[in-house]
């Protein structure tokens, strides 16, 4: 199958799975006499397991420790179980760090009960001064978008 048909069985974007390519995690394909890549089932189903692992917010470098295991299947998976464990840390501290962003927002939705114009609205007077702070800067990095910081595609700007 050409990639298009590869994207459209896998629910998968075209870029990502060319990048998916670039990054070793899939099998380059062979080429048609038009130079079009061609695509096999294993590639989908690689691809699939690729796309379970990142929405379970696994980074690349994770997919790749899982994926060299799973071609090899008669090693001993004790690495793959440290991996897992070491990413359930990860979810944990992310679950933690979420409670407490929610707890500062919810504080923060306190300090306007009221619906009134908005230069008296005490959200907007709040998030005015806690950016003036020279902290404030610093506390936005901490923001968690997925269980590891910078962690795979999102550094890149990709949503995969």
């Amino acid at each position: 199958m050409k990639i298009g048909e590869l994207a459209s069985l896998t629910n998968t974007g075209m870029e990502t799975i060319r990048y998916y390519g670039r990054e070793g995690l899939l099998a380059e394909p062979v080429r048609s006499e038009g130079n079009y890549r061609i695509y096999g089932q294993a590639h989908a189903e690689r691809l699939s397991f690729i796309r379970h692992c990142r929405g379970l917010d696994m980074t690349l470098d994770e997919i790749r420790v899982l994926l060299r295991f799973k071609d090899a299947p008669t090693e001993n998976c004790g690495e793959v179980n440290a991996l897992l464990d070491e990413h359930i840390g990860h979810v944990a501290e992310r679950i933690r760090e979420l409670r407490q962003l929610e707890k500062q927002l919810k504080a923060l939705r306190e300090t306007c009960l009221g619906g009134q114009d908005a230069q008296h609205c005490g959200i907007l007077h709040e998030l005015t001064e806690i950016a003036k702070s020279p902290a404030a800067s610093h506390e936005r990095e901490g923001h968690v978008k997925g269980a590891h910081a910078g962690s795979g595609l999102r550094k890149h700007g990709h949503k995969h």
